[in-house]
């Protein structure tokens, strides 16, 4: 467990959230999403955490455990086509993971979503959250769309409003 990891999620913990994500720039993340699912019939769902706390930071979890976690918390593996994705950040760490369903992970692959998160730390690393998170959003419906064309009748299974936790 690294003292400098501790320390940065004890020194961030979740106020740095609330003031990059305002309510503004989520409302902006949830008409992306949106505007996404309207060309595809798959899910997505953002989500942002400050940091960890109580057991996950002292028992240092990694992102990718967390959001396996968050994944599974918000039932986003519970659509028709299995084909849900979770774009989850810990921005403590500036550490994007994309958690997706069976259905979608076996077309697009390990590889496909960690392009995408690899893009979206890149603007991260410049100080553009929202451009980051609104274009990683865009990267997985362009995915989405792609294997899993807008049926006749898509309900929205899961909400679109962006979670700060």
């Amino acid at each position: 467990m690294s003292i400098k990891r501790i320390a940065r999620h004890l020194v961030q913990h979740h106020w740095r959230a609330k003031q990059i994500f305002t309510p503004a720039v989520l409302a902006r993340i949830e008409q992306a999403i949106k505007r996404g699912e309207a060309i595809h019939s798959g899910q997505v769902r953002f989500v942002v955490e400050g940091a960890l706390d109580g057991a996950p930071l002292f028992r240092n979890q990694p992102a990718r455990e967390r959001a396996l976690d968050v994944f599974a918390q918000l039932r986003i593996w519970d659509t028709a086509h299995n084909n849900g994705v979770l774009i989850y950040l810990l921005l403590a760490d500036r550490d994007v993971e994309i958690v997706a369903d069976r259905g979608i992970h076996a077309k697009v692959g390990a590889g496909g979503w960690e392009r995408i998160c690899r893009a979206m730390e890149t603007e991260f690393r410049s100080g553009q959250f929202e451009r980051g998170v609104i274009d990683g959003i865009e990267a997985v419906s362009g995915e989405l769309a792609r294997h899993f064309p807008p049926a006749a009748s898509h309900p929205n299974e899961l909400p679109d409003t962006p979670v700060v936790m």
